[in-house]
């Protein structure tokens, strides 16, 4: 007899870009040269100041419990990121530091949703957004935004979408998984929505605002229309942009009232955030920003190449995105062809698979983020290898009858 395990699961979903990382080095482990354009992660070293300012806070002892959420120096540097960087004007008792952005988000859903409230969640969407939303007692709304879109939500969609059960809209710009970002205007429209409907809050995930390319500038609503920013959470945190993943430091701007609960639910899980990470989290956010664009230089030239590459390829299309760093290609082309071991690609999901098995290149398939037939790649890797993975996926494609 197995374990009894909470019904709390059939819930939840195992991460799809997790699962396939795994199935990954499992071929690795077995000696096969598998190139992972899976995960979201950069493949740049967090940067030489941060890891210094680490190493002095442990040398200080810092490296005992702090605060629940947030020491006051990374939540008084946060203050200040936003006002400089964001327009938007925060008192330290309304920001919250967490383990990764996923706690935050996970803890403020967690402290809001009731049994019944829906999210409003555009797709393709962050694989952990509906989970979340379904582990906190709520309804995950998807709502499909088009290619010809730009993936984007429009403030039409929006309207048409809000019951009197919405409690949550979720935006994420740029959107990881396929790197479209929202223009100031566009968030305006969305805005002008929010403002008609005064108990609908919105969850803004801005992770790679600093990651974009051909001088996107960057927006958040809460700064678009000020009248939004006590009903407005806004998370961020380091791991994108300071290439600080493995720290785990993600952090929010929003009402007191929200960010005190926030603090009750996160007392009785994993306390505070390691300490040495938010004494490198206060360096990185008060430090020199210049190296991000020398590496956004780097992800823009990869970017293009992969773009290129992958469009070259009959029975796949990718549009250029703004920021992030993953490309979203269509595979609607493939669908339907044989392998040359006599399967037919039936899904994005086997088309995954197949690129897996006969090319070596892991891709994460559309449906994990709510829209087929697709499949997102992070660029974030070394450009010999980007290159070689796209070169790997056209030869499996030549190979499709």
């Amino acid at each position: 007899m197995g374990f009894p395990l909470s019904s709390k699961l059939n819930v939840v979903q195992p991460s799809p870009t997790i699962a396939i990382t795994r199935k990954a080095a499992e071929l690795r482990r077995q000696g096969r040269d598998v190139i992972s354009l899976s995960q979201g992660e950069p493949d740049f070293d967090t940067p030489l100041h941060i890891r210094e300012a680490a190493k002095a806070a442990m040398d200080a002892g810092a490296t005992r419990y702090t605060d629940v959420d947030g020491t006051p120096e990374l939540k008084l540097a946060i203050v200040d990121k936003f006002q400089r960087e964001n327009g938007l004007a925060y008192e330290t008792s309304q920001i919250t530091v967490g383990t990764g952005g996923k706690q935050v988000i996970f803890n403020a859903f967690f402290a809001s949703i009731n049994e019944g409230d829906e999210v409003i969640i555009p797709a393709p969407y962050w694989v952990s957004y509906p989970d979340i939303v379904r582990m906190s007692g709520g309804t995950p709304v998807v709502l499909s935004c088009t290619e010809g879109n730009a993936f984007k939500l429009s403030a039409e969609q929006l309207r048409a979408a809000i019951t009197p059960k919405t409690k949550w809209l979720v935006l994420n710009s740029p959107s990881n998984p396929t790197g479209s970002a929202y223009t100031t205007q566009e968030l305006r429209e969305i805005a002008d929505v929010l403002l008609d409907c005064p108990d609908v809050y919105v969850m803004t995930d801005d992770i790679y605002e600093h990651i974009r390319y051909d001088d996107w500038q960057v927006s958040t609503i809460a700064a678009v229309e000020p009248r939004l920013l006590h009903r407005t959470l806004t998370c961020n945190g380091v791991s994108k942009a300071f290439s600080m993943t493995g720290w785990r430091i993600g952090y929010a701007g929003g009402p007191a009232d929200l960010i005190r609960a926030i603090a009750t639910i996160q007392s009785q899980s994993t306390t505070n955030p390691n300490s040495i990470a938010q004494a490198a989290a206060v360096a990185a956010l008060n430090g020199p920003l210049d190296f991000i664009a020398e590496r956004n230089a780097i992800f823009q030239e990869r970017r293009d190449i992969a773009a290129r590459l992958l469009n070259a390829i009959p029975g796949v299309s990718c549009r250029i995105p703004e920021g992030a760093f993953y490309l979203f290609p269509s595979c609607a082309g493939l669908i339907g062809k044989k392998t040359p071991q006599g399967n037919i690609l039936q899904t994005d999901e086997d088309v995954a698979g197949y690129l897996l098995e006969q090319a070596l290149v892991a891709v994460v398939p559309g449906s994990a983020f709510g829209m087929s037939p697709f499949f997102r790649i992070s660029f974030a890797t070394k450009t010999e290898r980007l290159t070689d993975a796209c070169g790997r996926i056209a030869e499996a494609c030549r190979l499709l009858e």
